[in-house]
């Protein structure tokens, strides 16, 4: 998918919004564990009550990989059902991959050629030799952890060396030399706030892949304000909130509920660059 796709579609639905499926087999309703695939089942429910409301899927690798065997099988189900139902949904991999290179080839691979995703988040702490397999397939995405939502990233992504220059800006300036904004976009948290003013400073026209809105307190009104570009530029990515809203038989339904509550916030704010 191209940038210019994504944003058609974004103006289409009136949303920015990604639902993230982070599908946890001790949190999904229980009547599901009856099922002979739950995870899927589950997952296929909350595809079905979002698909209208979201223009982004962001499965987390680590939750299917968790359930060995029967998780991958439950994961590639459910791309495929998304591809073949909503083909017009952006899907990204959420798997931190960060390796050198050949190892980060085998990783492109497994995501662009054995899967069929349009993104993939990664690493960038090894550098550009662990970012170029990625940036080989046309109209594929690598999404480059910039700064994040934990209280984590402190730690690292905004110490200054002897310049002044943050970590993260570094990341931001660096990267734009291996890909344009047709092919790389950022993780940046929603929890941030203003730093979305010093983060567009350096990347005016790239999509930004903001997590962190809802349960780890970032403000969707914030990120707007201070991320958004003419072209929208923002994924904001929601996965407890929608797909965990209710444990249910009417789980489906209370997600369909809170996708359309943020659908409809984000049409007011996508109104500014109408």
């Amino acid at each position: 998918m191209t940038k210019q796709q994504l944003f058609e579609n974004i103006k289409k639905k009136q949303s920015f919004l990604c639902v993230g499926l982070d599908t946890d087999i001790k949190k999904i309703p229980q009547h599901l564990l009856q099922e002979e695939d739950p995870v899927f089942t589950f997952n296929k429910a909350i595809v079905d009550a979002t698909a209208e409301y979201c223009v982004a899927y962001k499965p987390n690798l680590a939750f299917y990989e968790s359930l060995g065997v029967k998780g991958e099988i439950a994961l590639e189900k459910t791309i495929n059902y998304i591809r073949k139902t909503y083909p017009d949904q952006f899907i990204i991999a959420d798997a931190k991959r960060g390796d050198i290179g050949n190892t980060s080839e085998m990783y492109a691979r497994a995501v662009f050629d054995s899967a069929d995703y349009d993104a993939v988040t990664v690493a960038p702490y090894m550098g550009e030799d662990s970012v170029k397999p990625f940036l080989v397939y046309p109209e594929k995405w690598v999404i480059l952890l910039a700064l994040t939502s934990n209280k984590g990233s402190h730690d690292f992504q905004l110490t200054e060396d002897a310049g002044g220059e943050r970590l993260f800006e570094k990341v931001l300036r660096k990267s734009q030399q291996w890909a344009s904004d047709e092919q790389m976009m950022y993780v940046v948290g929603a929890t941030q706030g203003r730093m979305f003013e010093d983060i567009r400073k350096i990347v005016p026209n790239h999509f930004l892949l903001v997590p962190g809105v809802g349960a780890q307190g970032g403000s969707l009104e914030e990120v707007a304000r201070y991320g958004m570009n003419v072209q929208c530029g923002l994924l904001v990515n929601l996965s407890r909130q929608i797909i965990y809203a209710d444990k249910t038989e009417q789980f489906a339904d209370a997600a369909a509920e809170e996708a359309r509550k943020m659908q409809r916030e984000m049409a007011g704010y996508l109104q500014r660059i109408a």
